[in-house]
């Protein structure tokens, strides 16, 4: 019985091994999947097909919609640039120092 993949016996060895052999010459001859058969023409291979990708409905609709909500990024923008938006100097420290021990 040989291997179903490569079509190289598995078996014992202490079978024929001119079998072997013979076996293992054919699986080498055998030509790879993508090239051309022996005798046969480009014409006579089937075309490639296109890849194809199918989304379902969810997906489709959560790549439709952004990921963050662009009326509160705007409202956080016109904020800043009317010096309302709300910065406590004391917490923006600390968190550069915890992310500068995270760092070194």
């Amino acid at each position: 019985m040989s291997n179903p993949i490569s079509g190289v016996f598995g078996g014992s060895p202490s079978l024929d091994k001119a079998a072997l052999e013979k076996a293992k010459r054919q699986a080498l001859e055998r030509p790879l999947d993508g090239q051309s058969e022996p005798g046969k023409t480009a014409a006579a291979r089937p075309a490639p097909r296109a890849d194809e990708l199918l989304l379902s409905p969810i997906a489709k609709r959560a790549m439709a919609e952004p990921a963050f909500d662009r009326d509160k990024v705007e409202a956080i923008k016109q904020a800043l640039r009317d010096g309302t938006y709300p910065m406590d100097a004391r917490r923006i420290a600390e968190s550069f120092a915890s992310m500068e021990k995270l760092i070194g």
